[in-house]
């Protein structure tokens, strides 16, 4: 393994937090992510059949055009970045992957649902998500709405039945997606539209409307392996950590990403008069502040050694990415 490089000895500084983030084990990141994701399509596939089959409802099956709008927004890829977590974090706490399958679904149910809530016409107004046309729009308003709220209650059905710790895995993300968190953040994110950024709790708004679902992902991965409460903190700093880089750095890519290759529209927080990051500090603020995050993410991973490398990596694109 090749060594960190020390400082020149010439004197020449550089950014404290770039040199700390690339200061960890390196790992093929792009190759850990697909295989996990694929890993997650084939569940996630699993899953909606089950539910279509669950004996426990005598046979009745959910509506074809439900299940439809389900599998069109759930199904249309992604980066999986939430479900990665979960599964890594397992395996971090030294669990075996496919503990952790059940809780992964469940976590990207949640997030999907949301998304679809996010793009109607009364909340974001979006046409693309994930390079498809949103879930409203290729089926319609009403469809999409019941489609967001199956995928959440059926997320806990699938949750229930997590190997371990499956009750404590509910609370966890029960307190994460209601109003609570996510939905919480998303309330407070629309009373703050039209506000000076200057005057807004930034980083109050987004450690309930992004931070607490990325914390529960790392949480519900740890205690699928059995992780004592040690390990649980150390996921739980990590989760945070990462939800604010990701967050902060969401705002930068809004403002710079011309590639298209997140699959939605650029300009989104400008159209609606988002209070962000970059609205507040200018874009080399919100890079440093996202770097910063990054450092800590890394840093909380020191309990779990070489098994944390792809948690660490993924600190990394987190404030390295493009889309």
């Amino acid at each position: 393994m090749q060594k960190p490089r020390r400082a020149s000895k010439t004197g020449k500084k550089t950014k404290p937090a770039a040199r700390r983030v690339t200061r960890t084990r390196t790992v093929n990141l792009q190759a850990s992510v697909k295989m996990r994701a694929a890993q997650v399509d084939r569940e996630l596939g699993r899953t909606l059949g089950r539910l279509r089959d669950f004996p426990a409802h005598g046979g009745v099956s959910p509506p074809t055009r439900l299940l439809a709008a389900m599998a069109h927004s759930l199904l249309a890829g992604g980066k999986r970045l939430r479900p990665v977590i979960c599964i890594e974090s397992c395996v971090a706490a030294g669990g075996h992957a496919p503990a952790a399958f059940r809780s992964a679904c469940a976590l990207e149910m949640v997030h999907t649902y949301s998304l679809i809530h996010d793009d109607l016409p009364a909340m974001d107004d979006d046409d693309l998500r994930r390079g498809q046309p949103t879930c409203h729009k290729a089926f319609d308003e009403a469809t999409a709405i019941l489609a967001g709220d199956g995928l959440l209650t059926d997320a806990f059905l699938v949750l229930a039945q997590a190997p371990r710790n499956p009750l404590r895995q509910v609370t966890e993300l029960a307190a994460a997606a209601g109003s609570f968190g996510m939905v919480g953040g998303q309330m407070d994110d629309i009373l703050a539209e039209g506000q000076d950024p200057a005057q807004v709790e930034l980083e109050a708004i987004h450690r309930r409307k992004t931070g607490r679902l990325f914390v529960a992902s790392s949480v519900l991965g740890g205690l699928c392996a059995g992780a004592g409460d040690r390990e649980i903190a150390a996921l739980r700093t990590y989760g945070a950590a990462l939800g604010f880089a990701f967050q902060v750095w969401d705002d930068v890519l809004d403002v710079v990403d011309t590639t298209g290759k997140g699959g939605k529209g650029v300009g989104r927080d400008e159209k609606h008069d988002k209070a962000t990051y970059v609205r507040r500090h200018g874009l080399d603020g919100a890079r440093f502040l996202a770097h910063q995050a990054a450092d800590r993410a890394v840093h909380a991973l020191k309990p779990f050694g070489k098994r944390g490398a792809v948690l660490a990596a993924l600190a990394r694109y987190a404030v390295e990415r493009d889309h």
